[in-house]
């Protein structure tokens, strides 16, 4: 089942009577609880696409369609509420804010969405279960290593229950242990909870082992 679909998607920055399109008639359809790659060389507009799909930039032109609706035709208000209720965001910088705890971290989108703390908390404490790191709720985030840094921001983008995970190279400052851990977990989480992620990378070895692959080659995206 198609849960979330990319139509004719175009970028161009202009500066004067100069213009660069960075992206070009993109077309992408993501199926529910599958696992798309995006790979490319560095500058090839990678995570500009991705910023896109995630409602963080506008395109220049084009369609995003979720639930039969038009994101691109969405004020940001309404936008921000999709975010936050829908889609779940990792990077390869984790972004975790070191003066609260892991648990604390994990909390924090949905205090921001207005859920119940005691609720909250016992959400987190579960993700943080599941991704092994139930016995570090407490530590601050220099306390943690990079990958259990990186696992904890994986847990905060779970919080909400999104029905789609963008992820930004999330192995991409990690040991090969460490990326192979997270990875796993990403594998793990896309089948047991249906979760649709569209992971940029430049791990050829990793992209091969997901359910489909994209080249972004000259502003397309080929299969």
């Amino acid at each position: 089942m198609i849960i979330y679909q990319a139509k004719r998607i175009e970028k161009e920055y202009s500066s004067g009577e100069k213009s660069l399109k960075i992206l070009q008639s993109i077309d992408l359809e993501l199926q529910a609880g599958e696992m798309t790659a995006i790979v490319g060389a560095s500058g090839s507009g990678k995570t500009t696409l991705l910023q896109i799909l995630g409602t963080l930039a506008s395109p220049t032109s084009g369609e995003l369609w979720y639930e039969n609706s038009d994101l691109c035709r969405k004020s940001e208000k309404q936008l921000a509420r999709f975010r936050n209720s829908t889609l779940g965001f990792i990077f390869q910088a984790h972004h975790l804010l070191p003066e609260f705890t892991a648990l604390e971290n994990v909390m924090i989108p949905a205090m921001i969405g207005g859920k119940k703390q005691a609720a909250i908390q016992a959400a987190a404490e579960k993700l943080l279960d599941k991704v092994e790191l139930g016995h570090r709720k407490d530590h601050k985030v220099n306390e943690l290593s990079g990958g259990e840094q990186q696992r904890a921001a994986l847990a905060r983008a779970l919080i909400m229950q999104p029905k789609i995970l963008l992820a930004d190279e999330p192995t991409g400052n990690l040991d090969s242990r460490a990326g192979e851990i997270v990875f796993s977990l990403l594998q793990d989480l896309s089948k047991s909870l249906k979760l649709t992620i569209v992971m940029v990378t430049h791990n050829m070895e990793l992209a091969k082992r997901m359910d489909s692959c994209y080249t972004l080659k000259d502003g397309s995206l080929l299969r």
